[in-house]
Parts: structure tokens; C-alpha cells; sequence
């Protein structure tokens, strides 16, 4: 998301994060970012695969994740948690409504497009593709919409992503996201507030 500190910058000419900074090299946006680690560290290859065509729906996914998980998913967070602690004022659950809506079409189209029948987003091995995808669907459930519980095939995806990554590492890097609701009781400074209050309005727009 956007960032008015100095030092965003400074990384990214976009002024938001995440951002990346190896050396003299500056770089922004997540995925491009992750592209960009896999390929500097030789990851496995199942990561980033180097088929031409196990690559390509990769990059296929990413693509389509942006207008539509992407879209809805961290909207939850917003309406729930965020956007209350800083303009003060709960939203109507109307705007919830829609917004799950919108995500239970694109959950319907993850299932039946790129999840299928298979263990992965790209086959039998996990990829990048699932990485990004998780990430933004355990958003949703660290603000209590659990996505996952009556669609048991996106259920048995998160187990098999949770175990590739391994349990610990999985509930390590979510867990921000899984206690975001405590961010209710911090004091947020009243100036900082009126920065960021306008700009997540206009995201849900």
C-alpha cells in the first residue's frame, strides 16, 4: 500500500511497500520482487519453473490474481479492522456483503480454472502462484470470514500449501494477518490519521 515516509521514497519511485532494496538496485511491487529473489537465488525450480509452459501459467495466475483475489480479498481486513480504527466509524455491512460477494465469484473461478483437479495452482508441485495466492486468502479469515469452511476443495489446497511450506513457517509468516483484530486497541496518531483515513476510503471505491 501507499507509504508518505521518507524512506519508501527513497526505495520505490511508487512511494508504497512492499519495496525491495539489493545494493544500488531498487524495486517495487510484491511480485515482481518475488520474481526477481527467485530467479538471484537459484530457488528450486518448482518455484519459478524453467518449462516454458509450467512458467507460463505461473505468470498466468499472477495476472489474473491482481483483478480479482487481489481485488477483494484484502478488502476484508479494511472494512473490518482498518478502516474503522482510522476515520473512528464502523462501516455498514452492507459494504461487507459485497464485497464477500465479489470474492465468491473469483474463489468459484479459482477452483474451477486453476485449481481443478489438482494438488497445485500449476500441478503436483507447489509455486509462486500458490504462495501469492495464500497470502491474500488468509486475509479474509484473520478478520473472521472463514473463506475456507464450506469449500472443501480450496480447504484441502490450504492444508497441502501449509504443509509444503511447513506448519511452523506458514503460521509464522501469517501472523500478522491472523491477529490483525488487536490493531483495534492501539492509539493511532491523530495526524497519522488523517493521512491514510482518505486514501483507504478510495481503495474500496
Amino acid at each position: 500500500g501507499p507509504s508518505n515516509s521518507e524512506g519508501a521514497g527513497k526505495v520505490s519511485l511508487l512511494k508504497k511497500v512492499p519495496a525491495l532494496k539489493d545494493g544500488d538496485f531498487t524495486l517495487a511491487e510484491c511480485t515482481a520482487i518475488l520474481l526477481y529473489l527467485s530467479r538471484k537465488y537459484n530457488t528450486p525450480d518448482h518455484w519459478y519453473p524453467s518449462d516454458i509452459q509450467k512458467r507460463a501459467r505461473v505468470d498466468e495466475y499472477l495476472s489474473w490474481h491482481h483483478a480479482n483475489i487481489r481485488a477483494s480479498a484484502p478488502k476484508t481486513m479494511w472494512i473490518k479492522v482498518l478502516i474503522p480504527l482510522f476515520t473512528g466509524q464502523p462501516l455498514p455491512s452492507e459494504k461487507l456483503q459485497e464485497v464477500m460477494e465479489g470474492l465468491s465469484t473469483s474463489l468459484k473461478q479459482f477452483e474451477e480454472r486453476f485449481l481443478q483437479d489438482k494438488a497445485f495452482i500449476i500441478g503436483s508441485e507447489i509455486s509462486l502462484a500458490d504462495l501469492v495466492a495464500i497470502v491474500e486468502l488468509m486475509q479474509p479469515v484473520g478478520v473472521g470470514c472463514d473463506i475456507f469452511e464450506d469449500r472443501p476443495r480450496l480447504r484441502e489446497w490450504r492444508r497441502r500449501v501449509e504443509d509444503a511450506v511447513g506448519k511452523e513457517l506458514f503460521f509464522q509468516a501469517h501472523e500478522m494477518i491472523l491477529n490483525i483484530k488487536e490493531l483495534s486497541n492501539i492509539q493511532i496518531d491523530p495526524q497519522l490519521k488523517e493521512q491514510l483515513a482518505p486514501v483507504l476510503m478510495k481503495m474500496l471505491k
